[in-house]
């Protein structure tokens, strides 16, 4: 990477999107959103399902073509310049892209020929990145023969071999097992870190979202809140109380009227967020009885942030 790309990136937003409409039919995937998105860092856009991110991981990706607004990847139009924009990016869709019957450098050959790259080149990133990968001794395996993680780390592999400046990645943990997330999330920092690749993912995993370096709460279309993840919990000072009960609703009524909180039903759980300094748990449990099966106290989450904002619970699926 030359020292003038690396200044340039520094100083130039990744990604900026300007009051971006999108529709099926009558329904708005996104509606107005404008934000942008800084280099060298991980993002994330955080959303249940239809909050938007999916739709705007396909504009970015120059899969379909941009309603109304615009973006820019790298001050390129993806309207006007997609072929520019292909070349800056990298990407790694939700769904599987490898062909199972061809082996792990056959993937990668294949990919590196579509981007024309010449032979000592293509041998050249190959072999650097099944290294970073932790693949090279899985090299010659037919990827049907391969975990869910390393068939990850092999897709992120082909989504590098032209050395993007942007790599975007869909929902990049589904399938995996907890391990191969950390392992997953291990390499997303080395290029972060190492090369100065911009990273930017769709999640609906409240824990992977925590790991960003900055993030997007999306929610039908909108731009709910947008801050590093620290940041947005701390927003205020509040103290959430989550309350498992055999009777949300009588348990919700007993901590409006005694006790003065706004409180929520969600499902069997109530959930609290007051600015009260809580010092005993002890009154609490002595008017809720039995019907409390566990009460926790803590600091607000970024779910909690997406049911201060929107008024609802997040679901992830």
């Amino acid at each position: 990477m030359s020292v003038s790309r690396t200044l340039t990136d520094s100083l130039q937003a990744a990604i900026q999107i300007q009051d971006v409409t999108h529709r099926y039919g009558e329904l708005f995937a996104l509606d107005g959103l404008s934000l942008d998105i800084e280099s060298r860092q991980i993002f994330g856009l955080l959303g249940p399902n239809g909050s938007g991110k999916s739709t705007l991981f396909r504009l970015i990706s120059t899969l379909v073509p941009i309603q109304r607004g615009s973006i820019r990847v790298f001050g390129i139009d993806v309207d006007a310049e997609r072929d520019g924009v292909r070349e800056a990016i990298g990407v790694v869709f939700q769904s599987p892209s490898l062909d199972r019957k061809l082996t792990v450098r056959e993937n990668l050959e294949y990919q590196a020929a579509l981007y024309g790259l010449s032979r000592p080149v293509r041998n050249e990133r190959i072999a650097e990145l099944v290294e970073r990968m932790g693949v090279a001794d899985r090299m010659h395996d037919r990827c049907e023969k391969l975990s869910g993680g390393l068939k990850r780390r092999v897709e992120l592999a082909k989504g590098l071999i032209h050395r993007p400046r942007l790599l975007l990645l869909d929902e990049p943990s589904t399938g995996l097992d907890p391990s191969a997330r950390l392992e997953l999330w291990q390499a997303l920092v080395s290029l972060k870190n190492d090369w100065g690749t911009t990273v930017v993912l769709t999640t609906h995993w409240i824990e992977e979202a925590d790991k960003c370096d900055r993030l997007a709460i999306l929610d039908r279309g909108r731009l709910v809140a947008m801050d590093t993840p620290d940041l947005l919990r701390r927003e205020t000072t509040e103290t959430v109380l989550s309350i498992l009960s055999s009777d949300p609703i009588r348990t919700s009524e007993i901590m409006r009227c005694q006790f003065g909180w706004d409180a929520k039903v969600f499902d069997q759980t109530v959930r609290v967020v007051t600015q009260d300094s809580i010092t005993s748990l002890a009154p609490l449990m002595d008017a809720l009885g039995a019907s409390a099966l566990s009460i926790t106290i803590g600091r607000p989450s970024l779910e909690d942030v997406f049911i201060r904002k929107t008024g609802k619970p997040f679901e992830s699926r």
